[in-house]
């Protein structure tokens, strides 16, 4: 009988381990899946900025032009920049503008794009192509720097100031210094998704 009993108590070990092996291949299979979902939301992230930074060189070069020929600021208006999507293998053909500016506006602009959800992960010769394009520019209190529907082309940077932010009438948020504004019509080709307009602002 003592042996019959070992015997029992050993195949109830056994079968134990088993359940416990089951249950970590359980877990193992659901973390998998987890990586696996994972792997293909940043597949789907890398493929959207990929196709971010293709060809608009021509169109970047011709609107940064046309905005130094056609526009005669008598004021600064808020940190900006001509569309940057173009193709990376163009880049060594290809002469940006370059604006100067000081050490914390560099500093700044760049935070704000690393902030920035949707372009934290150019690469940081990318960002450092428009921190570079961007010049200065300021409005005046209750300006409409950005309207709904329009076609964008130009991405902010706040330096200094408020800008509220609304969508068909209906207010959503007020952002302060060091946020980027109007990235998305710049990203996605699309029109203007939201009306900002200036509370206080000063900037590039």
């Amino acid at each position: 009988m003592g042996t019959l009993r070992d015997l029992q108590y050993a195949l109830q070990e056994k079968i134990e381990e088993l359940r416990q092996r089951d249950a970590l291949i359980d877990e193992l299979e659901l973390e998998l899946d987890q990586k696996d979902e994972l792997i293909q939301k940043l597949q789907n992230e890398l493929d959207k900025y990929r196709s971010v930074i293709r060809p608009a060189t021509q169109q970047a070069q011709q609107q940064s032009a046309g905005t130094l020929q056609g526009e005669q600021r008598t004021k600064r208006q808020a940190i900006s920049a001509e569309p940057t999507a173009f193709d990376i293998q163009d880049l060594s053909h290809v002469t940006l503008p370059f604006y100067p500016k000081s050490p914390q506006s560099k500093e700044l602009i760049k935070e704000a794009i690393l902030d920035n959800d949707f372009m934290k992960n150019l690469e940081l010769s990318q960002i450092q192509e428009i921190v570079d394009c961007m010049y200065p520019v300021e409005y005046g209190k209750d300006s409409c720097i950005i309207k709904e529907g329009d076609v964008g082309s130009l991405v902010y940077v706040m330096e200094d100031g408020k800008v509220e932010v609304t969508k068909e009438g209906v207010k959503l948020c007020t952002m302060g210094p060091g946020k980027v504004f109007g990235e998305l019509a710049i990203l996605y080709n699309c029109t203007r998704t939201a009306t900002v307009k200036s509370k206080i602002i000063f900037g590039f």
